[in-house]
C-alpha cells in the first residue's frame, strides 16, 4: 500500500520550511534541468519540438520519454508550487497581521531583476522574468472567493488552449490562400532566428550571445499572452489548494488528491502520448495546423501531469527526502544550473555546442543534478539559506537576515 499523503506541519517562527514541498520542488527542479538540457546544448527555439527524425536507438528512446513524460509538464508543476508559495507567504504575513501586498509586490520586483539579468547575462530560457510580472497581477485574485480560485485557474489554461487552437486553425486558412506570402515569410523568419541563435551561442562571443539573448527575450515577451494564461492558472490553482485546505489536510480532500494521481496525471500522459503519435516533431517555423494542433495538446496535457506530479510528488515525499536541499535553494540552483551548462556547451565556454547526444544529455543532468544535491545538503549544515535567496529576502525586506548557522550542521 502506498503511504498516505501527510499533513502539512504547523510552522514555527523559527522553522517555515515545508520539508515535503521542498522535496516535491527538488523532484521539480531535476525534471526542469531534463527539461532544459536541449536548450543548452543547441538553440533554444528547437528545445521541446519534439523527437529529432535523426535519432536513433537509445537516444530515440530517450528522446521519446522525455517528449512525452517530461517536456512542458515541469515548468507547470514549478508553477503550481510558486502558487503554493504565494498564497503560504499570504497566510502567514495576514496570521502576524503585516500586510501582504505591498511585501509581496516588492518580492516579484526583485525577482523581475534577478530574472532580467539571468536572461540578458546568462541563459534566454529564463522562466523567472514570465514568472514575475505575472506574478504581480496575483494580489488581484484575492478578491475572489476560495472556491473560485481553483476555477478561475482552470479559465486560463482553457483560454491558452483555446488560443493555440484558433492560431492554428487561422494558420490553416493563411497556408491554404493563394496570396500566402506572409505565411511563407514568418516561418523563413523563424529559421532565421534559429540560425542566428546557433551562431551565436555555439561560436560567438560573450557579447554577441549577449546580445541574441535580448532578442531572444522580446520574441519570448510576445508570447506571453498565451503562455502567460496557462501559468497564471497554474498559480491560481496552487493558491487554491492552500485556500481550500487541500494541503493542510490532505485526508479531507482525499478524493481531489486521488483524482489527480490517477484521473489527471494519467489523462496527460494519454494526451501527451496522442500529440507525439500525431506529429513526433515539429520546429517551431512548421506552422502547419497539426503543429499548432499538437501544442495546443501538450499545453493541456502538460497541465495535467504537473498536478499529478505534485499528488504523487506529496504522496512519496518521503522518497524524495534527499532532494529537500535541493527544492529548499531552488532559485540558487535553478541559476547555477544554467551557469554551469552555458559556460559547458556555449562556444564562449568549452564549447560543447550541439556535440552532445540525447542519452549523453541525460548523463550530464543526472552529473550535474547529483553534484547539486550534495552541494544543496553541504551549504545548508552551515548556512539558513542559498545565497540568491538570501539576497532575494534582503531584497524584499529591505535589511541582511543572518545567512550563518548559530549551530553547527543540521
Amino acid at each position: 500500500m502506498p503511504p498516505p499523503l501527510q499533513p502539512l506541519p504547523a510552522l514555527e517562527p523559527q522553522n517555515q520550511r515545508l520539508p515535503g514541498l521542498d522535496a516535491v520542488r527538488g523532484f521539480a527542479l531535476l525534471g526542469i534541468l531534463l527539461m532544459n538540457i536541449e536548450g543548452f546544448n543547441g538553440p533554444l527555439w528547437l528545445s521541446g519540438a519534439g523527437v529529432e527524425p535523426d535519432q536513433a536507438g537509445l537516444d530515440r528512446l530517450l528522446d521519446t520519454f522525455i517528449y512525452i513524460v517530461v517536456q512542458g509538464s515541469f515548468f507547470p508543476l514549478f508553477s503550481l508550487l510558486f502558487g503554493i508559495g504565494f498564497a503560504l507567504m499570504g497566510q502567514r504575513l495576514r496570521a502576524r497581521g503585516g500586510a501582504f501586498t505591498p511585501i509581496h509586490l516588492r518580492r516579484m520586483g526583485c525577482l523581475l531583476v534577478i530574472g532580467l539579468l539571468h536572461g540578458l547575462l546568462v541563459w534566454s530560457g529564463d522562466i523567472l522574468l514570465t514568472y514575475a510580472l505575472l506574478g504581480l497581477l496575483l494580489p488581484a485574485f484575492d478578491v475572489l472567493p476560495k472556491r473560485w480560485l481553483g476555477l478561475a485557474g482552470a479559465l486560463g489554461i482553457g483560454c491558452a488552449v483555446m488560443v493555440t487552437l484558433l492560431l492554428a486553425g487561422l494558420m490553416a486558412m493563411m497556408a491554404a490562400s493563394p496570396d500566402n506570402q506572409a505565411f511563407v515569410q514568418a516561418g523563413q523568419q523563424i529559421q532565421d532566428a534559429v540560425q542566428a541563435q546557433m551562431q551565436a551561442y555555439g561560436q560567438g562571443t560573450y557579447w554577441q550571445a549577449v546580445k541574441q539573448r535580448g532578442s531572444d527575450l522580446l520574441a519570448g515577451l510576445q508570447n506571453l499572452f498565451v503562455i502567460g494564461s496557462q501559468l497564471l492558472g497554474l498559480f491560481l490553482i496552487g493558491a487554491a489548494l492552500v485556500a481550500n485546505g487541500a494541503l493542510a489536510d490532505p485526508a479531507g480532500h482525499a478524493r481531489l488528491w486521488a483524482w489527480l494521481r490517477w484521473g489527471a496525471w494519467p489523462l496527460g500522459l494519454l494526451l501527451s502520448t496522442l500529440a507525439w503519435w500525431i506529429s513526433p516533431f515539429n520546429p517551431p517555423w512548421s506552422l502547419a495546423f497539426d503543429s499548432l494542433l499538437v501544442q495546443a495538446i501538450k499545453l493541456l496535457a502538460g497541465s495535467l501531469i504537473g498536478l499529478g506530479w505534485l499528488a504523487w510528488g506529496l504522496r512519496w515525499q518521503q522518497l524524495l527526502r534527499p532532494l529537500r536541499a535541493v527544492g529548499q535553494m531552488a532559485l540558487s540552483n535553478y541559476l547555477a544550473q544554467s551557469l554551469l551548462c552555458t559556460g559547458f556547451f556555449y562556444g564562449y565556454g568549452l564549447g560543447y555546442f550541439g556535440q552532445l547526444r540525447r542519452s549523453e544529455q541525460v548523463l550530464m543532468v543526472l552529473a550535474v543534478f547529483a553534484l547539486q544535491a550534495l552541494l544543496s545538503w553541504l551549504w545548508l549544515r552551515w548556512f539558513n539559506q542559498g545565497p540568491v535567496e538570501w539576497l532575494w529576502r534582503a531584497g524584499t525586506y529591505g535589511r541582511f537576515a543572518p545567512l550563518k548557522r548559530t549551530g553547527l550542521g543540521a
